[in-house]
């Protein structure tokens, strides 16, 4: 089946927070969203089709999890990851972010201190924080464009008192997809700490031509056992409203002591829809998904001739994954109130301010190119706008 990316697809009115939270979160409304991370395509065929028929039963009792749902994605991770896991190792949760807050309620204690890689995703610092933990930020380092994990620097934070670093791989928002070296160093700092090591793979779907993306537990039994994966169909299929997602803990006494915390909460039992999407996904959106990566190559190639050739003054850091852009404005010159008005009033384009991501990325913000690519010309036609009239000032 072919299908149509560029069609564009009106979502306002659906309690979507990326279209029917604009006023609110940014006090505009008639801005073109280009912030949350989700999608402005449809998901696959197969899901709507597999959703529909479940809905036509017309029976939503209490659900289970069936073998058929766990086989899907073991199929999943061997056939897109390489990586040959047991069901017996997948537990569960509505989602990544819970999940970072049932691993650090199961492995850490009160004053614990936790490892993150800024600028990162702005969730693990509030998990962290509201869950009565310390953060320790390694920053990443931005050399020529490029970002790098700082190792020395990493060591040089390490101390007894350091329970956990949460790894996202690929990164969000500087789009890093990392290589094996790089995995293997991290997991070997870790190991030598005792450091357990949970990896948000959330993206791991989306990478970019010549990258491939490495489950960090799939490089040795040693990092096997001492890690938890996270991931979901949410990001690769447009479902992040089934709020269903697969935790990876081959360590049996890890998984364990997550599940008990799991079940403590009464959060383990499945939504209903999440089964359905999430195997229909597994088992039937390939397809899909390699037209939509040749989609989204598209929109990146244009998005990086845009902005080299209109708007230079901007620079892109290329992402190797994920369907977000990080962009450098710090030659415009402003301060980060000022950015973020610039951004919404003058370019009229709402994205993520860089600065929620931390004190790094002050100067930056993030794009997101998941969309049609008529929606994408407006947007960046609006910031070359904007940042063409100061030129003439």
């Amino acid at each position: 089946m072919k299908y149509n990316f560029d069609q564009e697809i009106c979502r306002l009115g659906t309690a979507c927070e990326k279209w029917d939270d604009l006023e609110n979160h940014f006090g505009v409304k008639d801005v073109i969203p280009m912030w949350v991370a989700d999608m402005d395509f449809q998901s696959p065929q197969p899901i709507i089709e597999a959703l529909k028929q479940r809905v036509e039963h017309g029976v939503y009792g209490y659900t289970l999890r069936p073998d058929s749902y766990m086989e899907s994605i073991v199929g999943w991770l061997k056939r897109r990851h390489r990586w040959s896991i047991e069901k017996e190792w997948i537990t569960h949760s509505p989602g990544v972010i819970p999940a970072l807050s049932l691993a650090i309620q199961s492995f850490t204690q009160a004053g614990d201190k936790i490892i993150i890689q800024p600028p990162v995703y702005h969730h693990f610092a509030r998990v962290i924080q509201a869950n009565g933990r310390e953060i320790v930020n390694n920053p990443l380092k931005l050399e020529n464009g490029h970002y790098s994990i700082d190792f020395e620097d990493l060591e040089a934070k390490i101390d007894s008192t350091v329970k956990m670093l949460i790894l996202c791989s690929p990164h969000n928002p500087i789009g890093r997809v990392w290589s094996k070296e790089e995995l293997t160093r991290l997991g070997q700092i870790c190991m030598k700490h005792n450091i357990l090591v949970v990896a948000d793979e959330i993206h791991s779907d989306f990478v970019y031509k010549t990258h491939t993306h490495i489950p960090f537990a799939s490089i040795s039994e040693e990092f096997a056992s001492h890690s938890l994966t996270c991931i979901a169909p949410s990001k690769t299929f447009n479902l992040m409203g089934v709020q269903t997602s697969s935790i990876i803990i081959p360590n049996q006494q890890l998984r364990d002591r997550y599940d008990r915390e799991l079940n403590t909460l009464s959060i383990g039992s499945p939504n209903i829809f999440g089964v359905v999407a999430l195997e229909a996904a597994y088992r039937h959106g390939e397809e899909w998904l390699d037209q939509l990566l040749e989609y989204l190559q598209e929109n990146l190639e244009f998005t990086l001739s845009y902005f080299s050739k209109n708007i230079p003054q901007i620079k892109v850091i290329q992402p190797e994954g994920t369907y977000l852009v990080w962009l450098d404005c710090r030659e415009l010159g402003f301060s980060v109130e000022e950015m973020d008005q610039f951004m919404l009033q003058e370019a009229r384009v709402a994205m993520n301010e860089g600065h929620i991501f931390g004190m790094e990325g002050e100067g930056f913000m993030r794009l997101n190119i998941a969309c049609p690519r008529s929606m994408l010309k407006n947007a960046l036609g609006g910031i070359e706008k904007a940042v063409s009239s100061l030129c003439k000032v």
